[in-house]
């Protein structure tokens, strides 16, 4: 089991990355305080490289290889974001990476992993049944898996941008973040619970997907009934085993869940109002946050809004149905 206490694991994530990513902006929105009398602020890292938080745990994981592991390569699998990232990663690190995606695919997603430079392998019928060949494929040729969230290296980098809103001068009394795997929100509730262990993690699960607000209930991982979702960044299950489980329960204040009509809404606040076009996935915060404003009266509040990699056209708002997008 991973010990609770990865603060030192993130603060050696953010001396290896802090050179190759952005310090994204962490901007104050009074308009969106003013029903809950609270202080809002965005943690806007849809803005960071590649469109997504992702680019920091993609690199860490990288730079913590040896040389041997980086000369040999590495494997990883996704759809979407982490495949973004790992691609510009390895790019940068001259690291040769393997990336396998389903044949379910949606071609927008396949060609926007081509001509990001891609060496994809497409290969097995669903996004659970890609990651598995992809973990035997590093097995066999002796490379690193590295997954989009079950990998310590990968919480750490996210974790990083904990650190960054520790450091601002709001004073976070809570801070709301998506989860999909659990990665992003173990990374900053980890972080936060060192730094500023008054303040409250909430991670926020779309209604339609919420494997984690289950598996809290149900005290162990499990499998539920989920429905496609606009924050399909976010959707399918959690691998059995994940390290962010025990992660999110020893970090997290709870789980909030919220409706596709909330998300919608908060993507379109997004666009309209702040001129950033965020996926789903990216809206979940505001969506929770502007749902139930009355957990948050009177306090100082922190929105991450995760990713701008909104798919358009007829891939936009269908679910990926994995994590490891």
């Amino acid at each position: 089991m991973i010990s609770p206490d990865i603060a030192p694991a993130v603060l050696r994530a953010d001396e290896r990355i802090r050179d190759a990513i952005l310090r994204t902006p962490l901007e104050p929105v009074p308009a969106l305080g003013r029903a809950a009398k609270a202080r809002v602020f965005i943690k806007w890292e849809c803005d960071q490289r590649t469109g997504s938080f992702k680019l920091r745990g993609a690199l860490n994981a990288l730079r913590s290889l040896n040389a041997a592991e980086r000369g040999r390569g590495v494997v990883s699998a996704s759809t979407g974001n982490h495949g973004l990232a790992m691609i510009h990663a390895a790019h940068r690190e001259g690291v040769r990476l393997m990336l396998f995606v389903p044949l379910s695919i949606a071609p927008g997603k396949r060609d926007k992993l081509r001509a990001a430079g891609a060496d994809l392998v497409i290969a097995g019928a669903s996004c659970e049944q890609a990651e598995r060949m992809a973990r035997a494929e590093a097995a066999a040729a002796g490379r690193i898996y590295i997954s989009p969230y079950n990998d310590l290296r990968v919480v750490a980098g996210q974790g990083t941008i904990g650190l960054e809103i520790a450091a601002a001068a709001c004073d976070a009394d809570d801070v709301l973040v998506p989860v999909g795997g659990g990665g992003l929100a173990a990374g900053i509730g980890g972080v936060l619970k060192a730094l500023r262990p008054k303040a409250r993690v909430w991670g926020v699960e779309p209604a339609r997907s919420a494997f984690m607000a289950a598996s809290f209930a149900a005290g162990r991982l499990v499998g539920i009934a989920e429905k496609p979702t606009l924050a399909d960044a976010v959707a399918g299950g959690i691998e059995p085993g994940a390290i962010t489980f025990d992660l999110c329960r020893a970090f997290l204040a709870g789980i909030l869940q919220t409706s596709e009509s909330a998300i919608r809404r908060a993507m379109r606040i997004l666009e309209r109002l702040h001129g950033r076009p965020v996926e789903g996935a990216g809206a979940l915060a505001l969506a929770a946050f502007a749902a139930r404003p009355e957990i948050f009266r009177g306090r100082t509040v922190v929105l991450v809004v995760s990713g701008g990699n909104a798919p358009a056209g007829p891939d936009r708002g269908v679910a990926a149905a994995s994590r490891f997008e």
